[in-house]
């Protein structure tokens, strides 16, 4: 073979290589998508919504709107038989102090997951996560608690959209959300570890999104799937009363973080500044 054939059959042989690999590549995924399917248990070394002190909106970028309906709200609602099972928003999944428990429903044909499910518990129902490309029901279709999700994923994070939420509280001492607000949900698994973090934008409510994050590991233990019926019974007001309130500038319970803690009002009432690093700088020093 002369040099000239030679030269022509290696051009050849390398191009043919380089169409296979290029093939390949296109063939296999850019991210092994991690498994999400399990039973998680909660870290607990983040804030939940637990009981605490009735005014505590520290942490929450609340709008002047926002403000007035929390400080307006009363913890006595609760025991109204009204509202007794009315449920948590979806974003109580990283603020409650239960665990996770993720299936999948896959595709017939073909053998892909069409959803993922995050199982229910008594003050929150399931959420479903449609992951087949449907879109996102009008904007004056039904609301729920867990609103309508779909999910996508960017690289080895499953990101998912909720839309179509009730209206409710983002904190159990009255941090509402509205029927306007979304939803977006970023599920990251580390080995053992599944992080979630949650971004809610609400134009009625908030100046700007409240980020919510947390961390849950593989558990041995399964978690339930659904919980316990919400029953309601007589708690000492009732059908029909009025709902329990407290007036503008009339919440006698205001100051009491201030009081005990020392914690300026300002991030108490839920001020969007107190958020920042920055805020620091007006903090009167601690005294010596």
């Amino acid at each position: 073979m002369g040099s000239d054939a030679m030269l022509d059959h290696l051009v050849m042989r390398r191009t043919t290589v380089l169409a296979l690999l290029a093939v390949c590549a296109l063939a296999a995924p850019a991210y092994a998508q991690p498994e999400l399917a399990g039973s998680w248990a909660p870290r607990g070394n983040e804030f939940t919504t637990g009981v605490g002190l009735p005014v505590d909106f520290t942490g929450m970028p609340l709008n002047e709107e926002g403000r007035l309906r929390a400080l307006s709200y009363n913890e006595s609602q609760l025991a109204m038989i009204e509202r007794q099972c009315q449920g948590w928003p979806a974003s109580y999944l990283v603020q409650g102090p239960f665990g996770l428990r993720v299936w999948s429903d896959l595709d017939p044909v073909k053998g892909t997951v069409r959803s993922w499910t995050i199982g229910a518990w008594e003050d929150k129902p399931s959420m479903t996560i449609w992951m087949d490309g449907r879109p996102h029901p009008g904007e004056y279709d039904l609301h729920t608690r867990s609103g309508f999700t779909t999910g996508r994923w960017e690289g080895n994070t499953l990101v998912a959209r909720t839309t179509h939420l009730k209206a409710g509280l983002l904190r159990r001492v009255g941090a509402p959300v509205s029927d306007r607000a979304t939803m977006t949900t970023r599920f990251s698994r580390h080995g053992d570890i599944l992080a979630v973090l949650v971004i809610i934008d609400d134009p009625d409510y908030l100046a700007e999104p409240l980020l919510l994050s947390k961390t849950f590991q593989v558990s041995a233990n399964a978690v339930p799937a659904i919980g316990p019926p919400c029953i309601t019974t007589f708690e000492g007001v009732a059908p029909g009363a009025s709902v329990p309130h407290y007036l503008p500038e009339k919440n006698p319970f205001v100051d009491e973080m201030t009081k005990k803690y020392g914690v300026p009002r300002d991030a108490v009432i839920g001020m969007p500044e107190t958020l920042y690093p920055e805020y620091r700088k007006k903090l009167a020093p601690p005294p010596r």
